[in-house]
């Protein structure tokens, strides 16, 4: 075996009367779940069901907190001062872990979304930020981070575990980010697809741009976006692929190498 890996998809993100994505499949296949907590999708009953079905199916949860931004799903910019944003972080991780804790089941790590995300991989402050809230809410909660990232950094600086995500669904430009979705080729369709895209990284131990630039890298946990029609089956694909290879999935808690 060549060690454990984690499987992660965003979930959770249907709200009222719109639903997206396949939850309940997918949540037979990830190990771990991120679940919005209602700022950039996800409401109170969404988010119950998401984790009791979490539950029932062995997969570890995660809060999935964004901007405060329902039309745009959580993927346009926004400039909130620090310490405003910093108590939006804590008011949805902490919606959640209430709402776990009705469940019977516990939030184990934090991961931001979307434009709250990628922002914070390449803005320092923006990211202490992040890991500052975090920490000040649960310092034993892990921090899942993009790979190679400034939100990386500052998690270890802040003392939070860190567990390092690449995404099997997404193109890298050569500076470890990803390609915008607004740009050709920012999205890598197909399961077969996806499944060459991670275990190629995997097998190079590196982050691998569109321009061919490697940059090392040790990818602990990999994602799936939940809102792509071929989700599911590009999780089934990536599952049944990292088995073949010899890797031991397991849920984020579990994870040996998480830790500052």
């Amino acid at each position: 075996m060549k060690g454990p890996i984690n499987l992660n998809a965003d979930l959770g993100e249907s709200f009222g009367a719109w639903s997206m994505g396949e939850d309940a499949a997918m949540l037979e296949v990830v190990n771990s779940a991120n679940v919005a907590c209602g700022f950039h999708a996800g409401d109170p009953l969404v988010m119950s069901r998401t984790v009791a079905t979490a539950k029932r199916n062995g997969v570890s949860v995660g809060a999935h907190p964004g901007f405060p931004d329902l039309q745009g799903f959580g993927r346009r910019r926004m400039d909130i001062p620090a310490d405003e944003l910093a108590a939006m972080l804590i008011y949805q991780i902490g919606a959640l872990v209430g709402v776990a804790r009705a469940e019977g089941h516990a939030v184990t790590h934090v991961k931001p979304h979307g434009a709250l995300n990628n922002m914070a991989c390449v803005d320092a402050a923006l990211a202490a930020t992040v890991a500052g809230a975090v920490h000040r809410l649960d310092p034993g909660l892990i921090l899942l981070a993009p790979a190679l990232s400034k939100l990386a950094e500052a998690g270890r600086a802040a003392g939070l575990r860190v567990v390092e995500e690449i995404f099997a669904d997404r193109a890298y430009q050569p500076d470890g980010s990803l390609v915008p979705r607004s740009r050709p080729g920012a999205m890598i369709h197909g399961p077969e697809a996806c499944l060459r895209h991670v275990m190629t990284m995997l097998e190079a131990g590196a982050l691998i741009a569109v321009d061919g630039t490697r940059l090392p890298v040790r990818a602990q946990s990999i994602c799936v976006h939940g809102d792509d029609a071929e989700a599911v089956a590009t999780a089934r694909a990536l599952r049944d692929g990292l088995r073949r290879a010899g890797y031991e999935l397991a849920a984020i808690p579990a994870l040996s190498g998480a830790r500052p």
